[in-house]
C-alpha cells in the first residue's frame, strides 16, 4: 500500500524543523566555548556531542520515510545459473584485452592507469584536535579565575602580546595560570631544600650527609633559596613566550626568502592572489609559514575578510617584522593594481641579499669564537693547573689535593664547554 504524500511530507518537515533548532542550539553553545573556562569547554563538549547524536538519530529516519515514497515496483529477473557460464581460461582473457587494445589504441600500461585512477578513492580529510596537557588543565582548574583578573594588567601585557605571537596554543588565562602553579610548585620545592639543608650538610667527601650543629648561621647561609627558587621559576616562564617568538620569527626568516620565489613563479600565471597562499600552504615545503599563511586563510574562509583586509590583520599578530612588511606591501601593492609578479621578484631578491649577508656574518662570528675558545678551553686550564701544583708545592693559600685540582679542571672545562655550544646554538641561523 502506498503512503500518502501528505503524510510523507509532513514527517520530512518536522525532522527538518528539529534538525535545525538542534543546529541552532549547537551553533550558541560553540559560540560560548570562546570565553569558557576548562570546566565549562568540557560541558559544552558534552552537550554538543548529544546534539550530534540528536542529528544522526534524526537523519537516520529519513531513508525510511523515503521508502514508503516508492511508486514502482521492482521487474522480476530471471535468476542466472553460474554455474552455466562457461569459464574463460588466461588465454582468452588475453586475447580479449589484445581485441580491445587495438580497438581503442591504447596500451595496456594506459588502460591500467585508467583502472588505478577509476579504483582510487578520496583520503576522507581529519579534523586534528589538539588537547591541552594535564599540566594546563590542573592549572586552569586551580587559577582560571584570578588569571583572568591578570589579563587586563600592564604587568602580563608584554608577555601576552608575545604569546598570541606564538604556536604554543594557549590563550592569555591559561598560560598565567601555568605561571602561577607553576611558582607555586617552586615554593613548596624551595622549603623542602631548605627543611634539608637546614639540618644536613652535603659533602663530596664520605660521609656524604653530615648533621648541622650551628642552627642560626646555618639559617643565615641558606635563607636565600626560600626566594630564588620561586622568582627563578616565574622570570623564566615570564620569559619563555618571548624567545619563542624569536625562534618562530627566525624560522619565517629563513623560509620566506625561497618562498617569495614560489610565490613569484605562481603570480607569474596571472593566478588570483589569494591561491598563493592556498598553493603555498598545500606543499607542505614551509611548516613554520604554513601556520602564518593559514591564519591569513582563515581570515578570508571564516571572518569573510576580503584579503587586503586579511593581510593588515595578519601583519598585526605576525612574529615576524620581514613577513608583516610584506604583508602590508602585498596589500598595498594589491590596492594599487601593481604587479604582484614582479613585486615578489623584487621582494625574493632582497630577502636573498638579507639572507646571504646573514650567513657571511654567522660565519665570521664563528671564526672569532674559535680563537677565543682556544684561548679559553686549551691553555687556560693548563695555565690555572700549573697556578694550583705551585700554590700547593709552595704551601701558600689553600692546600688542594690532586684529586681535588683535577676534578676542578674538568668541571671548569665542561661548564665552559656547555656554556660556549649554548652561545653558538642561539647565535646560528635557523637552517
Amino acid at each position: 500500500m502506498i503512503t500518502p504524500k501528505k503524510d510523507i511530507f509532513a514527517d520530512l518537515k518536522k525532522i527538518i524543523l528539529t534538525e535545525k533548532k538542534t543546529t541552532e542550539e549547537m551553533s550558541a553553545l560553540l559560540h560560548e566555548t570562546t570565553n569558557a573556562g576548562w570546566e565549562e569547554y568540557a560541558t559544552i563538549l558534552s552537550q554538543v556531542d548529544s546534539f550530534k547524536k540528536r542529528l544522526k538519530e534524526e537523519n537516520n529516519k529519513i531513508p525510511e520515510i523515503l521508502e514508503k515514497f516508492n511508486l514502482t515496483k521492482d521487474l522480476h529477473h530471471k535468476k542466472i545459473d553460474e554455474k552455466k557460464i562457461p569459464k574463460k581460461n588466461f588465454i582468452q582473457r588475453v586475447n580479449e584485452e589484445i581485441k580491445l587494445a587495438k580497438e581503442f589504441k591504447i596500451s595496456r600500461m594506459e588502460r591500467n592507469v585508467v583502472k588505478r585512477l577509476e579504483v582510487k578513492k578520496k583520503k576522507a580529510a581529519k579534523i586534528s584536535q589538539k588537547k591541552p596537557s594535564v599540566y594546563a588543565r590542573v592549572s586552569s582548574r586551580l587559577f582560571s579565575e584570578y588569571a583572568r583578573t591578570l589579563v587586563g594588567s600592564k604587568n602580563f601585557e608584554g608577555m601576552i602580546k608575545d604569546l598570541l605571537k606564538t604556536n604554543l596554543g594557549l590563550v592569555p588565562s591559561a598560560y598565567i595560570s601555568i605561571i602561577l602553579f607553576s611558582v607555586s610548585i617552586s615554593i613548596g620545592v624551595a622549603i623542602l631544600i631548605f627543611a634539608f639543608l637546614l639540618f644536613f650538610k652535603v659533602s663530596l667527601t664520605a660521609p656524604f650527609i653530615i648533621p648541622v650543629t650551628d642552627m642560626i648561621s646555618r639559617f643565615l647561609s641558606i635563607f636565600w633559596i626560600l626566594f630564588v627558587l620561586p622568582i627563578t621559576t616565574y622570570f623564566a616562564l615570564y620569559v619563555y613566550p618571548s624567545l619563542e617568538r624569536k625562534s618562530l620569527q627566525a624560522a619565517i626568516d629563513q623560509e620566506l626568502p625561497f618562498a617569495t620565489i614560489n610565490m613569484s613563479a605562481i603570480a607569474g600565471s596571472k593566478i588570483e592572489p589569494t591561491n598563493i597562499f592556498n598553493i603555498i600552504v598545500s606543499t607542505g615545503e614551509y611548516p613554520h609559514l604554513k601556520g602564518q599563511f593559514t591564519k591569513v586563510m582563515n581570515e578570508i574562509n571564516i571572518y569573510g575578510h576580503d584579503l587586503v583586509t586579511a593581510l593588515i590583520n595578519s601583519a598585526d599578530s605576525c612574529p615576524s617584522k620581514k613577513l608583516s612588511d610584506l604583508y602590508n606591501s602585498l596589500a598595498t601593492n594589491i590596492t594599487s593594481g601593481g604587479d604582484l609578479g614582479q613585486f615578489f621578484e623584487k621582494r625574493s631578491d632582497t630577502l636573498l641579499l638579507d639572507y646571504r649577508l646573514e650567513r657571511e656574518r654567522y660565519t665570521r662570528a664563528s671564526e672569532t669564537f674559535i680563537d677565543v675558545y682556544i684561548s679559553i678551553v686549551i691553555a687556560a686550564p693548563m695555565i690555572l693547573m700549573l697556578l694550583l701544583m705551585m700554590i700547593q708545592v709552595s704551601g701558600l693559600g689553600v692546600a688542594l689535593s690532586p684529586t681535588t685540582i683535577s676534578l676542578i679542571m674538568i668541571l671548569g672545562v665542561a661548564g665552559v664547554n656547555f656554556v660556549f655550544l649554548m652561545f653558538l646554538r642561539l647565535k646560528q641561523p635557523a637552517q
